[in-house]
This record gives C-alpha cells, sequence and structure tokens, in this order.
C-alpha cells in the first residue's frame, strides 16, 4: 500500500471497507475456507418450542478426575441480588467437592462450596455459596471494578470456554462484597487480558457462616458457536487468602499456580446450555465530551474550551467474529501512565490503557513477547505506536478492527489512519497489522503476522514487518516457541532478520529455559517495541524447588540464570549477566527473596544517567545485591519491601523501595509507591526520588473516584490525576477528569506545566 497522503483518506476507507466486506463473504461460505463446520457442527433450526426442563444439576466425576456439569434452564426469573433465596435453589442440587492446588496439591479443599449453574433466554447465571470456617479472617476489602486488588481478597472465579476450543474463554470473579474482575483468555494463561471489560452483573452478601454470590453474564457477551445446544469448558476457582488455600473443581497442577483458574483444557464439561436464536449482534457506542485545557505561555497562561464526538461500532459477523469500527477515537478517560526513573541506556516501557486497543490485544501476540515489555525479544505489534508521540497524544481519525475465532482460525486485523500532528512534525500516518494463528495439535498453534506503517518515520515509503512463529506445548509443563521475522523500512539496508528459539519446562520441583534469540541491526518494527538491536542473546535458568517439612515455610526455590548477549553482526560481547536467586514462600502468605546479580557491560557510546551523571562507553563490570520481602494478600498492609545495593557503572547504588496498600475501610484505600535511589560516581552523588499515591473511594461496585499523585525528581514533575467513574448502566458510563502536572525545576511548585479537566458521556447500545 502506498504511505497515506492528504488525498489518501478516501483510499483508506475505501481499503478498510473492502478488506471487512470480503471478509465477511468469505465467512458466510459453509464451512470450506476456515474448517467452520468441522468445528462448529451443523447448524441447528431455533423454530418450534424450548426443550423441556433438564432434570437437576448433575455432576460426574470420572476415575481420572475429569467432571461434567448439567445446566438449568430455569422456568422463572432470578433475581441477582446474592441472597440465594428463590426456590430454585432449595429445588435443584448443587454441586462442589472443591479440590486443593495449594497447599496439598490432590486432596479436598478444606471449606466446603456450593455452586449452581442456570440459564435462560438472556443470561447465563453462575451461583455460590462459600462456607468459611473462620468468617472473622475472610479477606474483602477492595470493591473498584477492575481493580487488581480483587485478586488479592478471598475470591470465587468463573472461566468459560464457550468456543469448547480448550484454549480461550472469558474470565470473571468476585469477591464477598460484590467486587468485579475480568479478563479475555488467549492460549490459556499464556495471553491474558485484565484490561478488557465485558458486559455482566454481580452480588454478594456475607452469612454467618461465609458468603454467598450470584453472577448474570448476558449471551451477547459471549461468543460461542452458532447453534442451540452447547458444550462449554468451565473452570470453577476460589482462593481463601486468610489460610493461603487455593482449590478447583477440577484438579489444576500447582505448577500453574495463580495461572491455574485460566487453564481451560483441564476445565469440567458444561452441558445443557441451549444458547438463544442469533440476535442481530450489534453494539453502537456513541460519546461526547467537553474540556478545558489551561497550558503555559509567555505571557501568563492559556486556557482552551472544547467539545467532541465520536462513536464506536461493533458487528457480530457471526458469534465467534466481530467487526469494529471507530470514529473519531477519544481516551480521555484513560488513567496516566505510572511514572518511572531510567536507570538503564535503554527506552521504558509503558503498558496501554487505551480502551479500543485492549480488547483481542493477546491475539496480537507473536513469538513468546512479553506483553509487559520485560525481555528482549521484540513485541512486533505494540498499540501504543498509534495515537501516541513522544507521549503527546496525536487525533485518530477513524479505523476498523476484525477479531475473532473462525474454525481453527484465530484472526485479528486492525488498521487506524492517524491525522497529521504539525507541532510534533508528525504526518497523517495509516498504521496496519494482520495476525492469523491456526491451532494444532492440543495446544499448540502456527501462525503468520504482517505489519505497515504508512509513511515510515524514517523515510518516505513504508515501512513492513512479515514474521511466521509456532508455539509448541509438548506436555502440560514443557513448551517450545520459535519464529522467523524481517523488516522492510525505505533507507535502510543490513540484516533485517530476526529469529528465536525457546524450550522451557516448568515443573513443580524442577524448572529449565533455554531460549536463543537474534535481532540483525537494520531490523526495524516501527508498529512494535524493541529494547535494542543488533544482538545475539543466549539465556538459561536452571531452577530448584523442593517443598520441605520446615515448620511455616511451604516452598524454597534456587535458581541460577546466565544471559550473554553479543553483537549479532561480529559477535562482540555487549551484555553479560550472571544471576543467583533464593526464594522462600510461607505458608502465611509472605515471599523473602534474595538475589546476587554480576554484571559485564560494554556500552558503544556514553548515556546520561538521572543527575546529569554520564556513563563513559568501555566495560563496565558491577555487582549487586537485593532483598525482597513481600507481605501476604490476608494483611490489611500488604505490599512489597524491596533494597538495592552495589557497585553501579564505576560507581555506587543504593535503592529501597515500597509498593503496596493500606485498607482504611471496605471501600477507603491508599496504595502508596516509594522510590529512592543513590547513586554515587567519583565526581558526585545523586538521590533521585520517585513518589506516588493512589486514592481511592469505592461507593459501588460501579462508581469510584481515585485521586493519583505522583512526583519525580529526575523529571522534575508533580502530577495530579483525578478520576470519577460512575457505570450508570451496562457498558456505559459517565467519566469526569481533572489533571495538573507542574514543572518543579522552575520556581518550584509554581512552575504550572498543565491543567486539563474533561467530563465524558459514553451510551452502549445493543441490538
Amino acid at each position: 500500500m502506498d504511505p497515506v497522503t492528504p488525498t489518501g483518506r478516501v483510499r483508506f476507507f475505501k481499503q478498510l471497507v473492502t478488506a471487512i466486506g470480503v471478509c465477511s463473504l468469505l465467512l458466510a461460505v459453509p464451512g470450506r475456507i476456515f474448517g467452520q463446520a468441522s468445528a462448529e457442527g451443523p447448524r441447528v433450526s431455533f423454530a418450534g418450542p424450548p426443550a423441556p426442563v433438564p432434570p437437576a444439576v448433575v455432576s460426574e466425576r470420572d476415575e481420572q478426575g475429569r467432571v461434567t456439569v448439567r445446566a438449568v434452564r430455569l422456568t422463572e426469573s432470578l433475581v441477582v441480588d446474592g441472597r440465594l433465596d428463590e426456590d430454585v435453589y432449595r429445588k435443584t442440587s448443587s454441586f462442589g467437592n472443591f479440590i486443593q492446588q495449594e497447599p496439598d496439591e490432590g486432596q479436598p479443599a478444606t471449606e466446603t462450596t456450593e455452586v449452581w449453574i442456570f440459564f435462560d433466554d438472556r443470561h447465563v447465571y453462575v451461583s455460590a455459596r462459600l462456607h468459611v470456617s473462620q468468617p472473622h479472617r475472610l479477606t474483602a476489602n477492595e470493591l473498584r471494578r477492575d481493580s487488581v486488588n480483587i485478586f488479592r481478597n478471598d475470591y470465587f472465579g468463573v472461566t468459560l470456554d464457550t468456543l469448547f476450543d480448550h484454549r480461550s474463554g472469558i474470565f470473571v470473579m468476585t469477591n464477598a462484597i460484590g467486587g468485579q474482575r475480568d479478563a479475555l483468555v488467549t492460549d490459556e494463561a499464556r495471553s491474558l487480558n485484565f484490561d478488557y471489560n465485558a458486559i455482566w452483573d454481580v452480588k454478594s452478601q456475607r452469612f454467618d457462616q461465609g458468603w454467598m454470590t450470584e453472577m448474570a453474564i448476558p449471551f451477547k457477551s459471549l461468543r460461542y458457536p452458532q447453534r442451540r445446544e452447547q458444550v462449554w469448558n468451565v473452570v470453577l476457582s476460589r482462593t481463601d487468602w486468610w489460610k493461603n488455600e487455593s482449590s478447583y473443581l477440577t484438579p489444576i497442577p500447582r505448577t500453574d499456580g495463580m495461572q491455574g483458574s485460566f487453564r481451560v483444557s483441564a476445565g469440567a464439561t458444561l452441558v445443557g446450555i441451549e444458547a438463544p436464536p442469533p440476535a442481530l449482534n450489534l453494539e453502537l457506542k456513541p460519546y461526547v465530551t467537553a474540556d478545558s485545557s489551561t497550558t503555559p505561555a509567555s505571557t501568563g497562561s492559556r486556557t482552551a474550551v472544547g467539545r467532541d464526538f465520536g462513536f464506536d461500532v461493533k458487528y457480530g459477523l457471526k458469534k465467534t467474529l466481530t467487526a469494529d469500527f471507530t470514529y473519531n477515537t477519544d481516551f480521555a478517560q484513560a488513567e496516566v501512565d505510572d511514572q518511572q526513573i531510567n536507570l538503564t541506556r535503554f527506552g521504558l516501557f509503558y503498558p496501554e490503557k487505551r480502551e479500543f486497543f485492549l480488547e483481542g490485544q493477546g491475539l496480537f501476540s507473536f513469538g513468546g513477547a512479553s506483553s509487559n515489555g520485560t525481555g528482549e525479544a521484540p513485541i512486533i505489534f505494540f498499540s501504543r505506536r498509534i495515537g501516541l508521540d513522544g507521549g503527546q497524544a496525536v487525533p485518530i481519525q477513524a479505523g476498523g478492527r476484525l477479531l475473532g475465532k473462525a474454525g481453527a482460525y484465530n484472526i485479528g486485523i486492525l488498521s487506524i489512519l492517524t491525522d497529521a500532528l504539525p507541532s510534533a512534525r508528525v504526518t497523517e500516518t495509516r498504521s496496519s497489522v494482520i495476525r492469523i494463528k491456526r491451532d494444532i495439535l492440543r495446544r499448540s498453534s502456527v501462525g503468520v503476522v504482517a505489519t505497515e506503517r504508512a509513511p515510515s518515520g524514517a523515510a518516505n515509503g513504508a515501512n513492513y514487518v512479515v514474521g511466521a512463529d509456532v508455539s509448541l506445548a509438548l506436555f502440560r509443563n514443557v513448551e517450545a516457541v520459535s519464529y522467523y521475522a524481517r523488516s522492510r523500512t525505505p533507507g535502510r539496508s543490513g540484516d533485517e532478520e530476526s529469529y528465536r528459539g525457546r524450550f522451557f519446562f516448568n515443573g513443580d520441583k524442577y524448572g529449565l529455559d533455554l531460549d536463543h534469540l537474534k535481532i540483525g541491526s537494520a531490523f526495524n518494527p516501527e508498529m512494535g517495541f524493541l529494547v535494542r538491536d543488533n544482538i545475539r542473546r543466549t539465556y538459561l535458568m536452571a531452577r530448584y524447588s523442593p517443598r520441605p517439612t520446615l515448620r511455616g515455610v511451604r516452598r524454597l526455590t534456587w535458581d541460577g540464570r546466565i544471559d550473554n548477549i553479543a553483537a549479532a553482526a561480529n559477535g562482540e560481547l555487549q551484555t553479560r549477566t550472571g544471576t543467583g536467586t533464593f526464594r522462600a514462600e510461607f505458608k502465611s502468605g509472605d515471599i523473602l527473596t534474595a538475589t546476587l546479580e554480576r554484571t559485564d557491560d560494554r556500552p558503544e557510546r556514553a548515556f546520561d544517567l538521572p543527575g546529569g551523571l554520564v556513563v563513559q562507553p568501555g566495560t563496565h563490570v558491577y555487582g549487586q545485591g537485593t532483598l525482597t520481602y513481600q507481605l501476604g494478600n490476608q494483611r490489611k498492609v500488604t505490599g512489597t519491601v524491596s533494597a538495592v545495593t552495589g557497585s553501579f557503572y564505576g560507581g555506587e547504588q543504593t535503592t529501597v523501595s515500597y509498593n503496596g496498600r493500606v485498607e482504611l475501610t471496605t471501600q477507603l484505600a491508599v496504595e502508596p509507591r516509594l522510590s529512592i535511589s543513590s547513586l554515587s560516581f567519583e565526581e558526585r552523588g545523586v538521590t533521585t526520588r520517585l513518589l506516588a499515591l493512589r486514592t481511592t473511594y469505592s461507593m459501588t461496585a460501579r462508581m469510584f473516584v481515585a485521586a493519583f499523585l505522583q512526583y519525580n525528581s529526575a523529571a522534575g514533575v508533580v502530577g495530579l490525576n483525578t478520576r470519577f467513574r460512575w457505570e450508570y448502566g451496562p457498558g456505559s458510563d459517565l467519566f469526569l477528569v481533572y489533571s495538573e502536572g507542574r514543572d518543579t525545576t522552575v520556581s518550584g511548585f509554581r512552575g504550572q506545566s498543565s491543567r486539563q479537566l474533561v467530563a465524558k458521556f459514553t451510551r452502549l447500545f445493543r441490538f
């Protein structure tokens, strides 16, 4: 495709509409192109009277521990209030008999769980009564939706593999006060998107012997084969942090840890659900905003008032494949990035927080690269390259997306057109990515990816990347990952290839990881994230994790790592790191970790550290020790305390930090983050401070106000971001956002940087 020009906008829309239209026509052809018929089975007519009500829930467990559960059709409406007082609970048998994952793998859970699964023409209902032998110790202190702290409460979770592919699903969870969190599961635990927001409801209530919960998940929020009788997988999980016990309806090995909730291939088979007739599967979500922005000027400050509107459209081409269109996309409600202090010679990674780009994020993962930016493997598609330039927002004119599954194929297609931004010297740009993966074997896949950025950031013309990857889950704890990719950038020549081969074994007692990665000197994924190029990396990790019979100790771990990075072009050493780690996990939930690390780093050019310190090129050998203590989740004061000390690029470094949470009430909590680093070199010393405090008050599970205050001494900024969110209807929100930043290097706090007040109103219409 040609680079975008001012006259290329019409061409963009034509190409986008044509691409989605072609995909729609192809998918309408019965079963031949993507193996649809074999995956979904024959189509069943929805005409005629409803099937008779099945008998009471049956939960069968065979000799191998496999479980089959039958859902029950409701003959009268269910009031979702968490009380479990309707007649259907007395007339229908519950099921349970959960099995421990921790601490005694395979043994019956020490706490009783009663579960029911119902459905009607609109919803799937999952209800549970969770008995607690010591109710006064129950941990429930997070009400805000989507907060990670819900995982740190005693919780009940449900994962539904509605495609019955033993790989993907939707995960929902709650606690004893009705907090909500959800995630989209892709490739089981290997790809999770916790920023995905499903439309569902839950209510929880406490009683004198524990707590109860009722979940209602609309069929419209689920993707499933387009037939009446459904067969799904379901994983039911429960964690009681007050006694540090995790249990599941089906046996989940302790090697999966907290990821066990997403191991849908090990879940129970859920039968009996009858899906409603197909609806239009159309969602329209318009928005309107009003804002006031104040920016500094030579004569004082300048205030601008504006308003805007836009919309998102989502259309289900089929129950498993969805097309999206966005116009004048706005991200005013997204929370600001967490401040970071860079003590390396490489760029920092900031995660995606914009809602439009979060759905289906895991589908675009490639080659086993970490989605959080850790590690050296390149991220081929990184959505923050769209609509952002150096942290500055670039207007998104329009875009389209096709996401979902067709037979054995997982499909992700996205194309976005961003506007020109003369103040940042950014031209109108088209960014596109195509990702297709095919399921093979039981839990393995092969796939291809292609990205385009036009015009390229390097020169006129477009930047392209193409690649192929394979992920092999050979046994439960053995996996292998490999990829090959090439880029093409106008005006850039040299080695444009990258490849990787990785093998890892993750057993409970032993672990092994072998990884070899090559990134050519001219490999340039402009739509992705790359820590550094021109490297050939070899990595080895070996782990030993016994479970000794020591009082108060659950598990001990020793591991050793060697990370060797050389130049891909000539083999010269760039960085070599040797690491030894000891970790003790206690029955209380606390974790102690001690690490010794020796680094040989050889930068080819000078780079800056905070405070004006400069590291010169050459060979720098230094060693550091790190001690970390993580407090158990059942405590009112939780978090991680760590200290780092040792030599650092010819000087000395000492860093102390704390990142945690303090519960004040079940509705009010503060989350402090503190990091103080002292760098001492021959010429002088520098101390950097990073302070952050997030305070959240949740009025209800769907209404909260949060204030996020940050101070970064290295950047010389103080920032405040205050957000009010009210989900007044399913998928419909009201946001009020106030942000202010001040430059502390200019006359203290009088150096105002910016101030913004935004009101945003969204409304979801489902047809």
